[in-house]
């Protein structure tokens, strides 16, 4: 099964090179008015509307602690958080915010997942 989480926006183009040339995200499928994106087996679709939100947050998720403190380094500038680690759920993360004010989270996890 797969899946693509949707979002409304009024900056399509703005959100487009924020999320590819900051973030590293791949364009997947060009539409009309919107545009799908992909990191890994990640999925996001971004489409022009009048209404927009900022519920929510969008999680991307690395294989090594290393490759998170790599992307803060990367847009430390945007980074609400540094780098830390989580105990209650064994992971290391930092936060961040979307042109439109999306909570970004970047982790990895301490323990054995499949990715």
């Amino acid at each position: 099964m797969s899946g693509i989480v949707f979002f409304n926006t009024r900056i399509l183009s703005d959100l487009m090179e924020f999320y590819t040339e900051k973030i590293g995200m791949e364009v997947w499928l060009q539409q009309e008015d919107c545009t799908v994106l992909k990191h890994g087996n990640m999925l996001l679709g971004f489409c022009t509307r009048q209404e927009t939100g900022s519920a929510g947050m969008i999680t991307f998720v690395y294989r090594t602690q290393r490759e998170v403190d790599e992307m803060y380094h990367r847009i430390m500038d945007i980074a609400t958080t540094s780098p830390r680690k989580n105990e209650k759920y064994d992971i290391y993360q930092f936060f961040a915010q979307d042109p439109e004010g999306r909570v970004l989270e970047f982790q990895c996890f301490f323990h054995p997942v499949i990715l």
